[in-house]
């Protein structure tokens, strides 16, 4: 597979640079309305820096960008972050929950469409980026019709239709809804082939789908001296993480390695349950749990650990194993996830059976037991974003694919 990625993502490059040189002149004059329902702010930097980033690319290339962030009413509004580019919260009225998100993309188009009328008169809107089906791809297809301007959505989960969140007569009118969206959509953009298997088993051949693969700011997150036995992992304190198959590894090998350290950033249900269970297994030294933490400390501390770890079993791709890779860090995750298409099993990086608690510890065991191993993992890692996963070819991917909606 990793063969197979880096020619194409080798010939991408190259194409991408050459339309470039040839075709500025679009991106200088494209304005690019993004709708998203999750974007950084002054209290979570982290919320949609897969959205945010990117952006920031495009607009070094010329484009300009007006960015609305929508959330529903009943979750209060952020506080504007300090994004490069700059997102405006809006709320929105919405019924609570899954029970309301079939409609949510009506009511947020409701909020903003007399904004977007003004807006596309004074500075004409060229195309609509929205991320996810649900509200915010409904709401870029409905304002796509008003406005006469193409539209693309970006699927950055497994859960394509809204069908794993949503339950009951809901989830089958997210499930028709989505499948509409897709169908209008003039690109359906997928962060990786396995969420577009999962496009396809539903939709067919009845949409236009691209991959583009997320990138990394390769200056921020850069290869540094790392401490002694230290794990990390990163991402939300849910079930389907597999935080807890990680801690009972480390269990595994804490003998052996007496100073091990696991070190979890993230928030979530799961995290009384994970403290729990830390004590059980009487780790309470080795396994410290960060909270929620910014960028800037995240990158940090992606530098400074040994191995990044996160056995996700649900994982479309995984922005923070390539921050790992980006940092020279040999990173482990499951096999049967958007990740193995970027992880060569023991060459960049490592892959283990989800739920596999033996194959993991093993695995952790031999990185710790064989530095000059996971070294060269890491190096292999690094060279992997720079050649085809940074901001920057994410943002050429993205140009290429406005530019052939725009005709």
């Amino acid at each position: 597979m990793m063969a197979d990625f880096r020619s194409v993502s080798n010939a991408a490059n190259t194409r991408s640079t050459a339309q470039l040189s040839t075709g500025q002149r679009s991106i200088d004059r494209l304005h690019l309305l993004t709708l998203t329902p999750f974007y950084p702010s002054a209290r979570d930097d982290a919320n949609g820096c897969f959205v945010a980033e990117p952006l920031e690319s495009l607009a070094r290339m010329g484009a300009r960008h007006t960015v609305l962030a929508l959330q529903p009413f009943y979750r209060g509004k952020p506080h504007r972050g300090n994004s490069a580019v700059t997102g405006e919260w809006l709320r929105y009225f919405s019924l609570p929950g899954g029970f309301g998100l079939p409609s949510a993309g009506k009511f947020a188009f409701s909020r903003i469409a007399a904004y977007l009328h003004k807006l596309h008169e004074d500075q004409p809107i060229d195309l609509i980026h929205a991320h996810g089906a649900l509200p915010c791809g409904h709401a870029a297809m409905l304002a796509g019709k008003e406005l006469n301007c193409p539209f693309v959505v970006s699927v950055h989960g497994l859960d394509a239709f809204s069908t794993v969140q949503v339950r009951g007569f809901s989830r089958e009118r997210c499930r028709k809804i989505s499948r509409h969206v897709y169908e209008e959509a003039d690109r359906v953009i997928c962060v990786s082939e396995h969420v577009r298997d999962v496009i396809r088993q539903e939709m067919a051949d009845t949409c236009h789908t691209s991959v583009v693969y997320n990138g990394v700011d390769p200056e921020r997150f850069a290869p540094a001296d790392p401490a002694a036995h230290k794990i990390l992992s990163v991402g939300n304190l849910i079930p389907t993480k597999g935080h807890d198959h990680l801690i009972r590894a480390v269990s595994a090998i804490a003998k052996e390695f007496p100073s091990l350290e696991l070190e979890v950033i993230g928030e979530g249900c799961e995290r009384e349950r994970l403290v729990t269970l830390t004590q059980a297994l009487h780790l309470e030294n080795n396994v410290h749990f960060r909270g929620r933490q910014s960028r800037a400390q995240v990158a940090e501390a992606m530098r400074q650990c040994t191995i990044f770890a996160l056995p996700s079993r649900y994982e479309g791709l995984g922005c923070v194993y390539l921050e790992a890779m980006s940092c020279g860090k040999p990173a482990i995750g499951c096999r049967g996830q958007g990740i193995a298409e970027i992880i060569q099993p023991g060459a960049n990086g490592f892959l283990v059976g989800a739920g596999e608690e033996n194959e993991l510890a093993s695995t952790l065991a031999l990185l710790l037991r064989e530095p000059a191993r996971a070294h060269r993992a890491g190096i292999a890692a690094r060279q992997t974003i720079l050649e085809g996963l940074t901001l920057q070819h994410q943002a050429q991917n993205l140009v290429q694919i406005y530019r052939e909606c725009l005709g």
